[in-house]
């Protein structure tokens, strides 16, 4: 089993910075990839980025330039380094991994509120 905890959200004004955590526990060996996700009231689930063991990462065109993920491969903690947030950004923040069974598997969310 793996567990996944976030922490960093909350309210931020337009052009302003957050840094979201996600820390993993349990059989974290298992764990291949790590990424954000994002839901906003009344959309789908979308990805954000992610970034696997090696360090490669991918991004969503929205979060290029913007946001930046990192990753602790010794403590197993995924960060989300979120830079010029704009309204749009509001959603809240899931922090997933995929295991090398192939499960995916989720935090709790985080609420992110950015205020125009």
């Amino acid at each position: 089993q793996v567990q996944l905890v976030e922490s960093g959200g909350g309210l931020v004004q337009t052009g302003g910075s957050l840094r979201l955590s996600c820390v993993a526990s349990g059989s974290t060996s298992m764990i291949n990839a790590m990424g954000w996700y994002r839901q906003a009231p009344g959309k789908q689930r979308e990805l954000v980025a992610t970034i696997n063991r090696s360090g490669t990462t991918t991004y969503a065109d929205s979060a290029k330039g913007r946001f930046t993920i990192s990753r602790d491969n010794a403590k197993i903690i995924v960060y989300l380094q979120m830079n010029t947030l704009k309204p749009d950004d509001t959603a809240v923040y899931y922090c997933n991994a995929v295991v090398t069974t192939g499960w995916s598997l989720w935090g709790q969310g985080t609420q992110v509120t950015v205020s125009s």
